[in-house]
């Protein structure tokens, strides 16, 4: 009967090494939330690609719809490329900010 590593007992295992040793415990690089730095990075990849494939699939619409193939595609394509560089600025401000506030709280 094999029993696994208990991950709660191993960290505080970890940090009592480290503070033994005399080293500051190494903490994963986190974000705001407990998001990992790759997990903000594709939900930005994300958001831009959702902005970008949804203004060229409004533009092409449009364009079937008036008979205009190439012109209204690319121009709502560069829109949806606008709004996805947009939403990836607000998201990186946010947790900007989120993180700025962790980092004041640990001061005190």
């Amino acid at each position: 009967m094999a029993t696994e590593p208990d991950p709660d007992r191993l960290r505080a295992l970890e940090a009592r090494l480290h503070q033994a040793k005399g080293k500051p415990e190494v903490k994963p690089t986190e974000t705001a939330r407990g998001f990992s730095q790759g997990e903000v990075a594709w939900r930005m990849v994300i958001e831009l690609a959702t902005g970008i494939l949804l203004g060229s699939a409004i533009g092409y619409g449009l364009d079937v719809l008036f008979g205009t193939l190439p012109v209204l595609l690319i121009i709502f394509s560069l829109f949806g490329f606008a709004a996805g560089i947009k939403t990836m600025l607000g998201t990186a401000k946010e947790l900007g900010r989120k993180t700025g506030k962790a980092g004041q709280d640990e001061g005190n």
